[in-house]
């Protein structure tokens, strides 16, 4: 059987960069010759550097009636290749898609250009489907501009390939986004209550979408901080967090507000229930989120101290 890559999008949205790329990588430089098939003329081409280094043979289909069996095993025989990578035009159904028996997909990839993609999931939907359904991974590139909408994106692909990894990347790299559907507990619920698993999540979530959480309450276990500058009406209820291995631990909390917190005792245990409000701090060098204490009670240490993402 011969192993084949497929990845497709639609014109420019990043196909032939990801390919160039993956081509690059150390890990591609391995035995036997790889044929790539192209199946549109794009915007960025493929240097002869890149190609040698990847002992790659790059053969052009010209349109989509060419795309055929008999016309791939013909290219197959004259370059007698180890693996096949196809570089799929997006304008041409992935319904229609025939590979010889013998040619087996082991990856299919999306490219999707996030500044474009509502026109084209608007306007040709069904072709989106097609290309996505069974895609295990989707990129969405460009997002710098929409950030705001990716949410809604990333819903559109999960109704039609719910297995399918979803990525979003900005001209920084790969954005950790956390949607609000993939949040451990329910935002609409009257109390939001965290536990050890999504105490982290919470944290970074509350860090990047404080707008989110404004106005409602929270309750958790933490341990109390007094960091020096915040006076006698606040302290720090957080939990440790081992950020990427056991040497390396943050002590992760917000700012409460809490009349009586300069008698509660340093690294003593506490249930917090408070609300959440999003307000100026000299500590934040802006807006950020503060949390104002309901009830405070002692409790014991639980049982696992730090807490994960």
């Amino acid at each position: 059987m011969k192993p084949v890559y497929i990845i497709n999008g639609f014109l420019e949205s990043g196909k032939t960069s990801f390919i160039r790329f993956t081509l690059g990588q150390p890990y591609f430089q391995i035995k036997g010759t790889t044929l790539l098939l192209l199946c549109e003329d794009g915007e960025e081409e493929y240097d002869a550097k890149t190609l040698r280094a990847a002992k790659a043979e790059m053969r052009l289909i010209p349109d989509e009636a060419a795309f055929t069996p008999e016309n791939l095993l013909a290219i197959e025989k004259e370059v007698n290749p180890e693996r096949i990578v196809i570089e799929y035009n997006g304008m041409w159904n992935m319904k229609n898609m025939k590979l010889p028996f013998h040619w087996n997909v082991e990856q299919q990839i999306t490219c999707v250009d996030a500044s474009t993609f509502p026109e084209y999931y608007t306007n040709m939907r069904s072709l989106v489907a097609e290309m996505v359904r069974k895609s295990e991974l989707i990129i969405f590139n460009r997002c710098d501009n929409v950030r705001e909408n990716l949410g809604s994106y990333r819903r559109n692909i999960k109704a039609v390939n719910a297995e399918a990894a979803v990525i979003f990347e900005d001209a920084e790299g790969e954005i950790n986004e956390i949607f609000e559907e993939d949040l451990p507990y329910d935002l609409q619920a009257d109390t939001i209550v965290l536990d050890d698993k999504s105490y982290g999540i919470w944290y970074l979530d509350l860090m990047d979408h404080a707008e989110r959480y404004a106005g409602k309450t929270i309750e958790y276990v933490g341990m109390v901080m007094h960091p020096k500058g915040f006076g006698a009406d606040a302290f720090v209820p957080g939990r440790m967090a081992m950020t990427c291995c056991a040497e390396d631990m943050s002590f992760l909390g917000y700012i409460c507000k809490y009349n009586g917190a300069d008698k509660l005792k340093e690294r003593s245990w506490v249930k917090v229930r408070a609300e959440v409000k999003k307000e100026f701090l000299p500590a934040y060098k802006g807006e950020g989120p503060v949390l104002y204490a309901k009830s405070v009670e002692a409790c014991a240490k639980p049982a696992n101290e730090i807490v994960g993402f």
